[in-house]
């Protein structure tokens, strides 16, 4: 771990290094005289006979340094302070909406929307639906994102943005193969891009656009476009397969 170092050399302390055992050298390359060395070897004998003492008592008095091992970690953990947290910080809960509702009663949305608009199976609408802080407005905003319910494919994106006890209709594009997300605060939309005989499933490209809001409105903040290749995926725009030889 960082901030565990040991000695300046990167071995551990083991209470005898420079004592016995080490080159007999002063730095010069000379030797030391075997008065000062024989001095040095006595000296750390009876360090060491000092030491052996000091501990036996320990061990055997309880008088000393702890005996009983390493500190529990239960000690540990109520000496360590408490991380202060934010009230604010984590997950938000949202006001769940029906989003079928919202797009029913908007009166930006024509009519032939509302008309298709029906459910796949059962109640099950083809209606995706985020919640988010997109407008700084207390309450989180609602993005809405409609597909077809064959290939899923989006044919219009809508957020709302609660105005005191009802949703307004703040954004929409209704274009084919369209879809918003949010991220971090950010409105992506994601539109696909088609060629001339592009098949729904494989378009050519896409345009990603980044809106922000400003003020009382979305206003356009980056644009990416991507084309895809069309040598991968099931085949189709792929190399064709090489002919066989011709027969002899």
């Amino acid at each position: 771990m960082r901030g565990l170092d040991g000695e300046p050399d990167g071995r551990p302390y083991d209470g005898l290094r420079g004592t016995s055992g080490g080159d007999d050298r002063y730095e010069t390359g000379r030797r030391r005289p075997r008065r000062a060395a024989r001095a040095a070897s006595v000296t750390a004998t009876a360090g060491l006979v000092a030491v052996g003492l000091s501990l036996a008592a320990c061990s055997t008095g309880g008088t000393g340094s702890r005996d009983e091992g390493a500190a529990r970690t239960d000690e540990v953990a109520a000496a360590a302070p408490t991380p202060s947290v934010s009230a604010d910080a984590g997950p938000q809960s949202a006001e769940r909406v029906d989003p079928i509702a919202l797009l029913k009663a908007d009166p930006k949305i024509g009519e032939r929307l509302k008309t298709d608009l029906k459910p796949c199976v059962a109640d099950a609408y083809p209606v995706d639906a985020s919640y988010g802080n997109l407008t700084n407005s207390p309450a989180p905003d609602v993005v809405v994102n409609v597909m077809t319910c064959g290939d899923a494919v989006g044919i219009g994106t809508y957020v709302y943005r609660k105005q005191s006890d009802r949703y307004e209709n703040v954004f929409m594009a209704e274009d084919a193969a369209v879809y918003a997300t949010i991220d971090r605060g950010d409105l992506v939309v994601t539109k696909q891009v088609y060629a001339k005989g592009d098949p729904v499933a494989y378009p050519s490209g896409e345009d990603v656009i980044t809106y922000r809001w400003s003020g009382s409105r979305f206003t356009q903040h980056d644009w990416v476009h991507n084309d895809y290749s069309r040598a991968v995926g099931d085949g189709e725009g792929a190399e064709p397969a090489p002919s066989a030889p011709p027969a002899d």
